[in-house]
């Protein structure tokens, strides 16, 4: 449903992942980026520079450590992480579409239980954002 949605654009989910991540938490370095979407250095660094090949994404240094790299959208990276969030809501919509409105509730919660008591086996951290 995913690459439905996403097809017009050539987006992959991590990218895609990795690009919402950038926005809602602007400034972090490449490391800091992959252990936010629960990937190694290779894949991120791989990921990032596709993106910044594409203009959706730049890497600057980091003032206070040269040998870390800060992670920012580019004003096109922005536009398109907006104009796909629609994309994203209606590919949720369809995955959740045969449920009735109260399976729905129940199935996120007991998602959310879920993932609060296993956190401590993720690679990534658990916040609200």
């Amino acid at each position: 449903m995913f690459l439905e949605e996403f097809k017009t654009e050539s987006v992959t989910p991590v990218q895609y992942g990795l690009m919402t991540a950038v926005a809602a938490l602007p400034g972090l370095d490449q490391t800091a980026l992959g252990q936010e979407v629960g990937l190694d250095r290779t894949t991120t660094a791989d990921v990032v520079k596709r993106l910044e090949d594409r203009g959706l994404l730049e890497r600057k240094p980091n003032p206070q450590d040269r040998r870390t790299r800060h992670v920012s959208l580019t004003d096109e990276g922005q536009r398109l992480v907006a104009a796909l969030h629609a994309n994203m809501t209606r590919a949720q919509e369809r995955l959740l579409e045969p449920l009735r409105e109260a399976e729905k509730s129940m199935l996120m919660d007991l998602m959310q239980r879920l993932v609060e008591a296993n956190n401590q086996y993720s690679r990534t951290i658990l916040r609200g954002i």
